[in-house]
């Protein structure tokens, strides 16, 4: 148990000082470890905790704790929510000091813009991962992509394109 709680905690700590722009980019690396590496969930477990986490209230990042959960109870939710959480903040409130003195500092907006792209390929790299532990069937398939485009280019709530897909699951057997 002990080596669980260790690996959890390195596991996180260590994502969290990379997740550019919120916890959505380094969900790949936790479904990667979580998965493949220590074996503490199945795909489809980690796909349904990634589910859970994004309907419930807080961050996305959230789903460190119910993998932390998984795979050493209680104690391995804390454990990742104190290292997905803790060492990050207490960078972000050093370096929002410097920031925030650099207001008007030509190097704040070449960073800015350079920050930019890199989060927005961390976040397709979530995108990408989390299709490749989707079953391999047509239909979810077509329903991730209906409801892609759906997200994308209209204003429909998330939830409706969730329990919309599940119906359609459930009304087909798929």
């Amino acid at each position: 148990m002990t080596a669980t709680l260790l690996q959890l905690f390195w596991l996180f700590a260590l994502l969290s000082m990379v997740a550019f722009g919120g916890g959505a980019g380094v969900i790949p690396d936790i479904q990667r470890a979580a998965v493949e590496t220590y074996h503490w969930l199945t795909a489809k477990e980690f796909l349904d905790l990634f589910a859970l986490s994004r309907v419930g209230p807080g961050p996305g990042s959230m789903i460190a704790v119910m993998v932390g959960g998984k795979a050493a109870g209680a104690a391995g939710g804390v454990v990742a929510w104190l290292a997905m959480f803790g060492p990050s903040s207490v960078v972000v409130h050093g370096v929002a000091r410097i920031w925030n003195r650099a207001a008007r500092k030509p190097w704040r907006a070449v960073v800015e813009q350079a920050l930019a792209p890199i989060g927005i390929g961390m976040t397709f790299a979530t995108g990408f991962s989390l299709i490749r532990g989707t079953e391999h069937q047509v239909l979810p398939f077509a329903i991730t992509a209906a409801s892609t485009l759906a997200f994308a280019f209209t204003e429909v709530h998330p939830l409706l394109l969730l329990a919309a897909g599940a119906t359609i699951l459930l009304l087909t057997g798929g």
